[in-house]
């Protein structure tokens, strides 16, 4: 939810009457003390004064030098009598300095403070790197909770000081996605406005607004962080740079397009942590999983993923390949771009600038002996052909394919004009899934299902009970309610979710899926034959996890058609 631009101007009064109160009483202590007062509040503190004390040291003294004049260093500070205050001012005088002592308010200090921020942030552009890993970062991140959470402390950003505005805008942008593990960042211009939103757990929310003004200065730092060319605002651009945390670097990559209003930014955060799960968390039954791992385990042969982009593809890849890694064998991946690396395997990215192409790539990694062999999709005839020949030459291979279902991997290559006899031979699993939210465990409530719903899950389910896939119902009653969950959203999730799974189903090749290959069967005739195989389509997954509790029909049905026959 977004602050209110009424919520925000009562926030900015109570701001502006606590700091005026301050002001006052630093005027009536100044007579005590014996030193002018000074607000700083609307001086830019010089650059030259600030190299003199660290920042360290500045903030725990509340000490702030703000103006050099010669050797006489002026310095504001909240009490003359502070211990650190007397030994800063000594160590300053050993080195040829006078020190002038001013006595000022938080919010002076805090200004100038900011300027040390202001002068790493400059450094951090040139060196194509945000650095979150300070204590404040930390305990700041720790508080942000909910996306209400994050849309205060914009509006707080919001009226601080034109001088820092823009670092402590940047800064917020990236705490508030770190703390609500947002995958990406989307900055849209609008009229009178700019609008930022974060993905989380693959859907959109509104954080915050600000001025059009800030909006361009934020794009002009951005562009300076990502190596992109500032004045060139009539063409797309694509850039990178990292996110420093005390514990790990994210990776940032940069998509710019221009608009009616200005560019829109969209920026995905690579976040090692979320992609790299084990096979045994990501959401299979274990039917499927125990059949996944078989398949994985073999010396050769070639398992493809499927589905739409955003379906956690190369999620599930890179679970493959931590699950067969080993010193005993040699990994080569083949990828665009490479987003997560991984210890102990080769990993090798397009370049289509320098002709490294998935089947250039492919053709390399095969000289190279490896054991396994991941490309990252297959998009063209050649590469199909290469894949499934390293697959029938005692290779694994690893890779993705465009279709959207697991039944369809089957006629897509065969329209990549692969040999059916080859398919048969190479192919050892297809496998198509998508990703759907997960509900939270602290506030999700039960209910029984209505007429309607109750239809929807019997018409899902009720073919799997004349299958071998009976043993995974979960107490089917045709014709009576169900008890599901509902979201309804607390502290610890975002609107009722908490995170994403997978829904998956998968076709094995086997003698009957081999035997009406030779036909050039269509999508539906396949899919006929692998129902008798035991592993739930994407839908009969679903239903199956809506009724664990572990999602929502109304999630599910974002991911696949509930009505028709997919």
């Amino acid at each position: 939810m977004i602050i209110s631009d009424k919520e925000t101007s009562a926030l900015h009064r109570l701001d502006d009457l606590r700091k005026e109160e301050e002001e006052n009483l630093v005027l009536s202590l100044s007579d005590t003390y014996g030193l002018p007062s000074v607000d700083l509040r609307s001086i830019a503190p010089e650059g030259d004064a600030l190299r003199y004390v660290a920042k360290e040291d500045a903030r725990k003294a509340s000490f702030a030098p703000f103006k050099l004049v010669g050797h006489a260093l002026h310095v504001a500070v909240l009490s003359p009598e502070n211990e650190m205050t007397k030994l800063l001012v000594k160590s300053l005088e050993t080195r040829g300095l006078t020190v002038i002592l001013y006595l000022a308010s938080h919010a002076s200090l805090e200004h100038v403070f900011a300027r040390y921020d202001e002068s790493e942030m400059i450094k951090q552009v040139s060196s194509g790197e945000v650095s979150l890993k300070d204590t404040d970062t930390k305990e700041l991140v720790s508080k942000l909770k909910t996306i209400d959470d994050v849309s205060r402390v914009f509006a707080l950003v919001r009226s601080a000081d034109s001088l820092y505005r823009t670092t402590k805008t940047i800064e917020t942008l990236f705490r508030g996605a770190v703390a609500l593990k947002a995958s990406d960042i989307h900055i849209e211009p609008e009229e009178s406005q700019t609008r930022i939103r974060y993905r989380i757990d693959g859907v959109l929310h509104d954080v915050t607004i600000f001025d059009n003004k800030l909006g361009k200065q934020v794009a002009s730092r951005l562009k300076l962080l990502s190596g992109l060319k500032i004045s060139l605002v009539s063409e797309s651009q694509d850039g990178r740079f990292s996110l420093d945390l005390k514990d790990i670097s994210l990776e940032i990559r940069v998509s710019i397009v221009p608009g009616n209003y200005g560019e829109s930014f969209v920026m995905r955060l690579l976040d090692p942590r979320n992609v790299l799960a084990k096979l045994e968390d990501m959401g299979m039954s274990s039917t499927l999983y125990t059949e996944v791992e078989r398949a994985i385990m073999k010396p050769h042969g070639i398992v493809l993923t499927t589905g739409p982009t955003g379906s956690g593809k190369s999620t599930t890849l890179y679970a493959f390949l931590q699950k067969v890694h080993s010193s005993e064998n040699k990994i080569i991946t083949i990828e665009d771009p490479v987003e997560y690396h991984l210890s102990g395997i080769t990993q090798t990215q397009v370049d289509e600038e320098k002709n490294y192409t998935f089947l250039s790539g492919l053709r390399a990694a095969l000289r190279q002996d490896p054991d396994v062999i991941m490309v990252g999709e297959i998009r063209d005839e050649e590469t199909a052909k290469v894949a499934i020949n390293a697959a029938l030459t005692g290779h694994l291979v690893f890779s993705t394919l465009h279709t959207n279902t697991a039944a369809g991997t089957i006629p897509r290559l065969l329209d990549l004009k692969v040999n059916p006899k080859v398919i048969a031979s190479a192919l050892t699993m297809a496998i198509a899934q998508r990703l759907v939210r997960v509900l939270c465990p602290h506030c999700k409530t039960e209910r029984e299902t209505t007429e309607k719903e109750t239809k929807i899950i019997t018409n899902i389910l009720g073919p799997m009970m004349t299958t071998t896939k009976k043993d995974a119902m979960l107490g089917f009653v045709p014709d009576h309610s169900y008890v599901i969950y509902t979201p309804v959203g607390c502290e610890y999730c975002t609107h009722g979710y908490k995170g994403r799974t997978g829904i998956y189903e998968a076709l094995l090749m086997n003698a009957d899926i081999e035997k009406l290959i030779s036909e050039n069967p269509s999508e539906r005739e396949i899919r006929k034959v692998a129902d008798t195989q035991g592993i739930p389509s994407l839908k009969e997954d679903g239903i199956l996890k809506v009724l664990e509790g572990i999602t929502t029909l109304e999630e599910l049905g974002r991911s696949v058609d509930l009505y028709g026959d997919e």
